[in-house]
């Protein structure tokens, strides 16, 4: 391509542009004289004008930022080969990524961070597409801490303006046991632990719900709950072999962490499912402890509205006792019937086995464990003649009409 100007050697105006090993370079076609060369220009006025430029303002520091994106890139699609994300799922993060790079608040992040900021659209696609993935998971996948990921997590969130839904519990459980060994034969598990992957799944999301109504699931983390729930739900379904498992062995067995704060859940859980056993009256006769209601859970969620009716109290409101055989809404009053019409209704009988009923209330209303500090005594006590500042003397002024209105009210009271 020609260009405008002589040669200072030999005088021609024949110059043309010859890119030379991917620099530009100006040639005098007649004699051979090079002009300039290695210029580092970024706009096409900037090449016309050989003018030069900065290095931050060149091609260098683009191609830097290129290198950069073409690592994430690459770090964005081995996460979901790992993961086993759908296609779609790979292209939607991979344009988040591709998105945060271009704002100064990931690009002049630290690296670290921005070895994060992959892990972080992969975890925020997989939310918008309903996919079970939590951020545990990707934590662990990356070697990252949870506070860190959560902050830049905060900040994709917000920079780039993405409406994220809640992973919702339910498909939370259904992640947490896809995980489980006791669901596939392996040497190490015993054939009576081995467990159907529908029925632990059904028992264990109807624990879950129950824990949902009784205050045990808010405010709290939800790993260890589902760890409780799922106990209880494989302990339930073969009670024979599996009653004398404790839950660390469980946990071990399963291939899983054991949370904590498991213990306490499951501890909370129990103290639920024995109050609404005393309410079924076929459980009337015998001594209630934590083999009897395991037991028995099939039952006990099976007609779990009611027993909760009748073994708590809602809202702090303290029940009526329920005369033998008119526990039984669904059946209407069956009074003095037969035996036969009794042993239908499973609540039948005393609504409680005596004494007050306990409220429905979270746990930490229960079972507080730090009481509330009373508020420290001020220096120097009020006593109301203390003067006013001019920000607030308009507050106690008052005119005509409003004094008028003030002693109309209080004549009336």
């Amino acid at each position: 391509m020609a260009a405008r100007g002589r040669c200072p050697e030999c005088g021609s105006g024949s110059l043309v542009e010859d890119a030379h090993y991917a620099q530009q370079q100006l040639v005098c076609a007649a004699c051979g004289c090079v002009l300039s060369e290695g210029l580092l220009t970024t706009t096409y006025s900037d090449e016309e004008h050989l003018r030069e430029v900065a290095y931050s303002q060149s091609t260098g520091q683009k191609e830097q930022v290129s290198r950069c994106l073409q690592r994430g890139i690459r770090r964005v699609q081995d996460l979901c080969k790992v993961l086993q994300l759908p296609a779609a799922f790979e292209e939607t993060a991979v344009s988040y990524f591709q998105r945060a790079l271009q704002l100064p608040a990931f690009r002049l992040a630290s690296l670290e961070k921005k070895e994060l900021l992959g892990g972080c659209c992969v975890f925020v696609t997989c939310r918008q597409r309903s996919w079970p993935l939590t951020m545990g998971t990707v934590c662990s996948l990356l070697y990252a801490r949870h506070d860190l990921f959560a902050s830049v997590y905060l900040s994709l969130q917000k920079e780039l303006g993405l409406s994220v839904p809640a992973l919702s519990l339910a498909d939370l459980v259904t992640t947490h046991l896809n995980s489980f060994r006791l669901l596939q034969p392996t040497a190490n598990v015993p054939a009576a632990f081995l467990e159907d992957k529908e029925q632990l799944l059904a028992r264990t999301m109807a624990i879950v719900e129950l824990a949902s109504q009784t205050w045990l699931v808010t405010g709290r983390h939800p790993v260890p709950i589902v760890t409780a729930a799922a106990f209880l739900a494989w302990q339930s379904l073969r009670p024979g072999p599996r009653l004398s498992c404790p839950l660390a062995r469980f946990c071990r067995l399963a291939g899983v962490d054991l949370p904590p704060p498991a213990h306490l859940r499951l501890k909370e859980l129990l103290e639920i499912l024995l109050g609404m056993a005393s309410q079924l009256s076929w459980l009337r006769g015998f001594a209630l402890d934590r083999k009897m209601v395991v037991k028995h859970i099939g039952d006990l969620l099976q007609h779990r509205v009611f027993l909760l009716k009748n073994a708590f109290s809602q809202h702090g409101e303290e029940q009526q006792d329920t005369a033998p055989g008119q526990g039984c809404p669904s059946q209407g009053s069956v009074g003095s019937g037969s035996p036969a019409q009794q042993q239908g209704c499973p609540w039948a009988g005393p609504a409680r086995r005596g004494g007050t009923l306990r409220p429905l209330l979270p746990p930490c209303l229960l079972h507080p464990r730090k009481r509330l500090r009373s508020a420290a005594p001020s220096a120097a006590a009020a006593t109301g003649d203390e003067p006013i500042s001019d920000s607030e003397i308009e507050q106690y002024l008052r005119s005509p009409e409003e004094i008028c209105a003030l002693s109309k009210a209080r004549a009336c009271l």
